[in-house]
């Protein structure tokens, strides 16, 4: 039987709670614990999220009054493009599990990540919420997309017909310790570090793909968990939030690689391998909406939590993950 939950205490679920999100939300609440609320880390071994039966298993379990709703099947560009029908089925399926759980079970409050991904591929810049419908997503990542925005119009459903508190966070390019450190299949700023590593190990040069010019807002995994409570806290509407540094903090990716070769003291060469593709110039996310609501929140510097993430992945090289 499930225990009978005090109306004052608040159980919180974090479903993909070991991953770099997950784990830095559990950094910060283990740095500032309030003492009526409970924090439940998931990870796959709890529980098949697609399964229904698992995902309400789960929820009897627990019998969470809040969750943070991360899970996902996520994977590089090229799994993206080769498998679109299993990125939107599978997604989809684990995203309806939850928030039919979270109606079923009473849940207070329910935050979902979303991804910039999911906006418009042909759009204006800075792009804003009230633009996440206006037209179809990059075709590369089309499944996931979509699979992502059903996300937005759902929570805006279970509000009108249920009077459910749902809402969804978009967060711009997330980096810190826990990170995936893949060099084939991983993101930009743990792809560098890892590479970065071995250059610095094996007396090379660091090779960056592309010309470096292109232009990201980055945001350290600690900053965005902080946001993350207070959104759940604090931001009540179905309408999604964008979680992002400022359009002024963009930074191309030459000086990511440069700010991590400093931060990883690598004495040799950068070079720039123009043969491979840029990809997109700039995505820029405006975050006014977020500045609006939260004016005092101070981001950490680039170089400041750069040097964290790659503190963290020399002193874990050896249990820091470099693939699937």
């Amino acid at each position: 039987m499930s225990e009978i939950v005090s109306s004052s205490e608040i159980i919180v679920l974090v479903t993909g709670g070991t991953g770099l999100f997950g784990k830095a939300i559990e950094s910060v609440i283990n740095e500032s614990p309030i003492e009526n609320e409970k924090w439940i880390y998931l990870s796959s071994k709890d529980g098949d999220l697609r399964d229904p039966a698992a995902t309400k298993a789960i929820f009897e379990k627990y019998r969470p009054t809040h969750v943070i709703h991360l899970a996902a099947l996520v994977g590089g560009l090229f799994r993206n493009m080769k498998q679109k029908v299993e990125f939107y089925r599978e997604n989809t399926i684990i995203n309806d599990n939850v928030m039919e759980s979270c109606r079923i079970y009473n849940v207070k409050k329910l935050v979902s990540c979303l991804s910039t991904c999911i906006f418009p591929d042909k759009t204006t810049y800075p792009i804003d919420e009230t633009m996440i419908h206006n037209g179809a997503p990059h075709h590369s990542n089309i499944g996931y997309a979509y699979s992502k925005r059903m996300i937005d119009v759902m929570n805006l459903c279970y509000n009108e017909e249920y009077g459910c508190n749902f809402t969804s966070i978009i967060p711009t390019n997330i980096y810190g310790p826990h990170d995936n450190y893949s060099i084939e299949d991983g993101h930009v700023v743990p792809g560098l570090i890892h590479k970065c590593y071995l250059a610095k190990k094996n007396g090379t040069d660091l090779t960056i793909w592309g010309s470096g010019k292109p232009l990201r807002q980055f945001i350290f995994s600690k900053d965005l968990a902080k946001l993350t409570i207070w959104v759940m806290r604090n931001y009540h509407s179905p309408d999604s939030i964008i979680l992002s540094v400022g359009e002024e903090d963009e930074v191309s990716i030459g000086d990511v690689a440069r700010y991590i070769a400093e931060a990883m003291n690598f004495q040799g060469k950068i070079v720039f391998d123009t043969t491979k593709s840029d990809g997109q110039f700039k995505k820029t996310a405006s975050n006014l909406k977020l500045k609006s609501l939260y004016p005092d929140f101070k981001f950490t510097p680039i170089q400041e939590g750069l040097k964290e993430a790659c503190s963290w992945f020399e002193e874990n090289y050896d249990i820091a993950r470099k693939g699937h």
